[in-house]
């Protein structure tokens, strides 16, 4: 199984995702450990369609600025109309590990759900320790997929799932080594966060309720687990929705760590 193109189809399914109630918790606790003052230049690595870059822009203030940059040129498409109209932002179709952006030229750096997808995750880190001045303030948020508890029925099935789930990451337990990796690559105060993304209702707005669709339609397209039985997890789970029996939690981790000085 390849990992996840995030080409068009895949953008249009995560600008969904990132309209949720959830997602927006998350955006907001990414921010509060960002904390972005006006003047300060950020750097967003791997921004997706820029709903970190817009809101930044806010933080910042004329006088400063926001970087963008992502691997995907339909991500970067829809990024650079959301931010429409400000003078003080750029974007850069790139990857973690080679960011195009001068030595010590920002305040802040923030890179949230992207390092899982990253082979080399050493040099991606690196790669943004580099960016930083010194004295700077990185966020990094992953999640650690082995956290999921997913009720089912058919738990043999569910398994099943998740797993060819798994495989579309390069480091689905990142957060497990991170803390390491950072100060390997010379960050120093290192701190972790965790919150648990919980529910019992399948809704759109819950982090579980949005992927139930997602999951189905790209394990089936993937192959690596037939399109019926995608299907027969997905109705399970929808089935145990309008029963109240749905439950789903995973863990998500918020790093931050600085340059040292």
């Amino acid at each position: 199984m390849s990992q996840l193109e995030f080409d068009r189809s895949v953008v249009q399914r995560l600008e969904r995702l990132y309209a949720t109630r959830d997602v927006l918790r998350r955006r907001e606790l990414v921010r509060a450990a960002l904390d972005a003052r006006p003047g300060d230049r950020i750097l967003d690595v791997g921004c997706g369609p820029g709903f970190y870059v817009t809101e930044l822009l806010e933080a910042v203030g004329r006088e400063g600025s926001v970087v963008g940059v992502d691997s995907s040129a339909d991500m970067l498409a829809v990024a650079a109309k959301r931010a429409a109209g400000h003078g003080n932002v750029e974007f850069h179709e790139a990857d973690a590990t080679s960011l195009p952006v001068p030595d010590a030229s920002f305040e802040r750096a923030v890179c949230v759900q992207v390092l899982e997808y990253v082979r080399d995750v050493p040099t991606a880190l690196t790669e943004m320790h580099r960016a930083l001045r010194p004295g700077g303030r990185m966020v990094v948020w992953d999640v650690d997929w082995a956290t999921v508890s997913w009720h089912a029925i058919d738990r043999h099935l569910a398994l099943r799932l998740l797993a060819a789930w798994d495989k579309h990451l390069t480091h689905p337990s990142l957060p497990q080594t991170l803390a390491a990796q950072l100060r390997n690559a010379g960050f120093q105060d290192v701190r972790m966060d965790a919150y648990a993304f919980a529910t019992t209702e399948l809704i759109p707005d819950a982090y579980g309720g949005s992927l139930v669709s997602l999951l189905e339609q790209y394990v089936a397209e993937q192959g690596g687990i037939s399109q019926e039985e995608a299907k027969a997890w997905a109705d399970e789970q929808r089935e145990l929705g309008d029963h109240g029996e749905f439950f789903f939690t995973v863990t998500q981790f918020c790093f931050t760590a600085t340059r040292r000085s």
